[in-house]
């Protein structure tokens, strides 16, 4: 059995202020703004945790959220006991503003080219999202 799991990882660099950009990625309401093909809606739970609604599936998320190093994990339970998910970091800009790094998974189901194309347009979606706030 293979247990391999193959992950991505992209970056872009933005003029817009690490501190924006943390502000639109630690509120998971936001997620279907930038990822709209992991969510339709994103809305909290009695738990304290939030729901994931794509389609006519719901799923459970935790979003972890380290100001000081300037991440935003998105994490659910990929098997049994397994958390896994979306993780990104906001990094200053050599020269201003943000670089936004973020790691995917790829799914069984897609290439990792695939996925690679998926993150660099959410990537892009996020800093248009930033951008227009």
């Amino acid at each position: 059995m293979n247990t391999h799991r193959e992950t991505v990882t992209g970056s872009i660099e933005t003029d817009i202020s690490p501190e924006l950009v943390m502000q639109v990625l630690s509120d998971p309401r936001r997620i279907p703004q930038w990822a709209s093909g992991f969510a339709d809606r994103a809305e909290p739970d009695e738990c304290g945790c939030w729901r994931v609604i794509k389609g006519d599936k719901t799923f459970p998320i935790e979003v972890v959220t380290l100001d000081p190093a300037r991440t935003v994990d998105y994490l659910r339970e990929v098997t049994p006991g397994k958390k896994g998910g979306a993780f990104l970091q906001v990094l200053p800009g050599p020269s201003g503003g943000s670089v936004i790094v973020m790691t995917l998974p790829v799914p069984p189901e897609i290439s990792a080219e695939q996925t690679l194309t998926i993150l660099e347009q959410e990537l892009k979606q996020l800093t248009n999202l930033c951008a227009s706030l």
